[in-house]
């Protein structure tokens, strides 16, 4: 028999790699993209930017006497402060690595810089809108409804009836919609528990008999005056819950125009999104290199009458 030259013989074989770098799985950035209130004639840069907000005059709905003048009334104003604040990250690259390495480094730490900078603003701006003041708990209807987010148990979880309350509420409040609806966000564990709900006046039913496509795309659509976002970045509040069962709490968001106030410096550089910054290589081999991103603005709550969060717990919820 011939001898044959095989794998072992040589080091001719070995492994491959693709040239080409995977991300993490990254959710959507929405909570900056509803800061609809944002300065268009600013007097100068300044450590804030304060909105005011004129109020109208009561209604006179009062007939008034042909001989005596009218008592003339004041008018009044509201304001509303964003204070700029800086945020930012960075990170570095040896010259070893960029030396060596078969994938290309600059492109992939643009990437993810680029990435960092976006999820980040968009998390200051929804930890904003979380903290709005009109808050409910559990749905109209439920028993043991929660009073508190601490009193909050595993059935209090999101119903229609929840929906139509908050759709009550940002209508009684003369709140603008965005477009034809107001906007909901929602975490996928709730969208579950909406979505399972049945009879006739919850989500399903209807669907079944006029709009099945959704059920079978597995989404909710347009419902009760609310166009829904589902979003595993909305709010979570890990066991906030009853004490007992230290139940996950979700905070379902419901909101129209000019809840959402954003402001920011537009001197140096700076703008309405980061930009990024490459640092100095300052190292006596000039090895280190810097990349990063910075900003200069804030957020705030524009109208609290335009935003409602209802707080539940799910079914599928971790606790």
């Amino acid at each position: 028999m011939p001898v044959m030259t095989r794998t072992a013989d040589v080091t001719w074989d070995q492994a491959a790699y693709e040239i080409l770098a995977y991300f993490a799985l990254r959710p959507e950035n929405y909570f900056d993209g509803f800061a609809d209130v944002q300065p268009t004639n600013q007097s100068m840069p300044g450590s804030s930017v304060i909105f005011n907000q004129t109020s109208d005059l009561s209604v006179a709905s009062s007939t008034i006497n042909e001989s005596t003048d009218i008592t003339a009334v004041a008018l009044a104003d509201a304001q509303v402060t964003v204070t700029l604040a800086e945020y930012g990250n960075a990170t570095y690259t040896s010259a070893l690595l960029r030396g060596v390495s078969y994938l290309p480094v600059d492109p992939i730490v643009a990437n993810v810089i680029g990435y960092n900078a976006g999820v980040s603003l968009d998390t200051v701006a929804r930890q904003t809108l979380q903290n709005g003041t009109n808050v409910r708990y559990g749905a109209p209807g439920q028993a043991n409804t929660a009073t508190t987010r601490a009193t909050v148990i595993p059935t209090n979880t999101l119903a229609a009836s929840a929906c139509r309350r908050a759709l009550a509420d940002l209508e009684g409040g003369n709140v603008p919609r965005v477009g034809n609806y107001y906007v909901a966000v929602i975490h996928p564990d709730n969208k579950y528990d909406l979505r399972a709900e049945t009879g006739a006046a919850a989500w399903r039913d209807p669907h079944t008999y006029s709009q099945p496509a959704e059920i079978w795309n597995g989404e909710i659509g347009e419902f009760e005056g609310f166009r829904f976002i589902s979003s595993p970045r909305a709010p979570l509040f890990a066991d906030a819950g009853s004490s007992t069962t230290l139940t996950d709490v979700y905070g379902c968001l419901f909101f129209g125009r000019q809840a959402l106030a954003k402001a920011y410096s537009t001197q140096d550089g700076n703008g309405a999104m980061p930009r990024v910054v490459l640092g100095p290589v300052t190292d006596s081999l000039r090895r280190f290199v810097p990349m990063g991103w910075y900003w200069l603005g804030g957020y705030a709550i524009f109208r609290q009458a335009c935003i409602r969060r209802v707080e539940v717990a799910s079914s599928i919820g971790s606790n």
